[in-house]
């Protein structure tokens, strides 16, 4: 399958039309989703209409965004006007929102084609992606694994080449993880880049507000995709757009030698896979050799254990039952803790352009679908670890708003993929892009998964 940025320019030359690839994404659907449940809300008849709008728009010469026409996926926990949001629950299935999601207004206006949703663990508070409306989503590259979550539905859509792109949402690494762990690009933006109003609980009330430190981000097979995406997704809210323009900065660098790197492998807060250290430190002569400034021991002056309490606090501020949840004043001064931890990292970011981090502590591991979340444990070198200890390194770059994009860095011993993330600094999202796109070039990038009949 095409990458986005390919289809796209398939789609202007007019070597393909869009009624052509839903057609081609509805029959890899019926064929291979099947052992996947990935594309677990399907709404092909109106998937085939958008794309006849679009290609009679192509045929009258108008002028169209770079998305007009792409089909993609949402996640599931996404409105879709006429589509079920249940975010796995059951008591939910009868939810049908008459509107839809920001984001997915957006695509919409652009011209993507929405073939369906994919699926989400429940209430979307999972690293793993099953539930009892839909079932389980396997990871492509091994059915008895799990491709992680929130957004592993999307992932694995786009890893098997079901669909064009996928668009998910991230808190706690949940378009990271799954990307890393299926072996695709995903990109958590600055946090506002794009508006990510809408995603409220099913039969909640449709409100106006950006839930902290929650982005939408896109999940894809290229480094070039994330930046179509990003380009064309990011801008004001309705309620800052009569005054407000968002205007994102170029990279840093556009070449690897031009690059300052910082390499940051292992922590004894979170231990790590020895492949996933070792694959880091093995990017830093790579990174040497091209001419690029290196370091693997620079990192920004924060506490780590305030940063996790941090994190954990503001996440629960959002997550927690009200019962439980921090009071307002309480939440104040973790806020203002969290803008300390900010300035840090903006001043790490004055010396250096990305930093290089773990995903997560571990490859994608077997399905455990035990019922307390709180006792699972996850194999990190042989050794038992807590189920949410890897989060931390998710919590890097959400904690204090910065970008970081996903990027496949190859296949472990066991025959597994492999992400690492690139961290970059507020609104400095094309970088980590860019840095995503250049590395590619020297490592490779997107391989499909065996079995699922994918080329490129």
């Amino acid at each position: 399958m095409f990458s986005a940025t390919k289809t796209s320019e398939l789609l202007k030359s007019g070597s393909i039309t869009s009624v052509q690839l839903v057609s081609t994404y509805v029959d890899r659907i019926k064929q291979y989703d099947s052992q996947l449940n990935a594309v677990v809300v399907r709404d092909f008849d109106r998937a085939f209409e958008q794309a006849q709008r679009s290609d009679e728009r192509r045929a009258s010469n108008l002028e169209l965004s770079p998305l007009d026409g792409l089909p993609i996926t949402v996640k599931e926990s996404l409105d879709v006007e006429g589509l079920p949001t249940t975010w796995g629950n059951l008591a939910a299935k009868a939810n049908v929102p008459a509107v839809d999601a920001e984001v997915v207004r957006r695509l919409k206006e652009l011209g993507c084609v929405v073939l369906g949703k994919t699926n989400v663990p429940l209430n979307v508070s999972d690293f793993q992606t099953y539930n009892e409306v839909y079932g389980t989503t396997n990871n492509p590259w091994d059915t008895s694994r799990t491709p992680g979550g929130s957004s592993g539905g999307s992932a694995v859509a786009v890893a098997a080449g079901l669909t064009g792109m996928g668009f998910g949402t991230d808190l706690g690494g949940s378009v990271r993880t799954p990307a890393h762990f299926c072996g695709v690009y995903a990109h958590k933006p600055t946090w506002g880049v794009i508006p990510f109003r809408s995603q409220t609980s099913p039969g909640a009330p449709n409100v106006a507000q950006e839930l902290d430190m929650a982005v939408v981000g896109p999940v894809a097979r290229s480094a070039e995709d994330l930046a179509l995406a990003v380009n064309c997704l990011a801008g004001a809210d309705k309620f800052e757009s009569p005054a407000w323009q968002l205007s994102m900065p170029a990279p840093n660098a556009t070449s690897l030698k031009s690059m300052r790197v910082a390499l940051w492998p292992e922590c004894d807060l979170a231990p790590v896979d020895k492949e996933i250290s070792e694959r880091i430190r093995s990017l830093a002569g790579l990174l040497k050799a091209a001419g690029a400034k290196v370091s693997i021991t620079q990192r920004p002056a924060i506490d780590l254990e305030l940063h996790r309490e941090t994190y954990r606090n503001l996440v629960m501020a959002i997550t927690a039952d009200p019962s439980t949840a921090i009071s307002h004043p309480e939440w104040l001064m973790w806020h203002v803790r969290r803008g300390q931890i900010r300035q840090q990292w903006a001043e790490f970011f004055t010396d250096w352009d990305v930093l290089i981090a773990p995903v997560s502590s571990t490859m994608a591991f077997p399905h455990d679908q035990s019922e307390d979340l709180m006792t699972r444990t996850l194999m990190v070198n042989g050794t038992k670890r807590g189920y949410w200890e890897h989060v931390f390194w998710a919590s890097l770059a959400t904690l204090s708003y910065l970008p970081a994009t996903t990027f496949p860095s190859g296949v472990s011993a066991g025959g597994l993929p492999m992400g690492l993330q690139v961290i970059g600094a507020e609104y400095g999202d094309f970088t980590t892009i860019e840095f995503a796109r250049l590395i590619t070039e020297q490592i490779g990038g997107y391989v499909p998964p065996p079995n699922f009949g994918v080329e490129t």
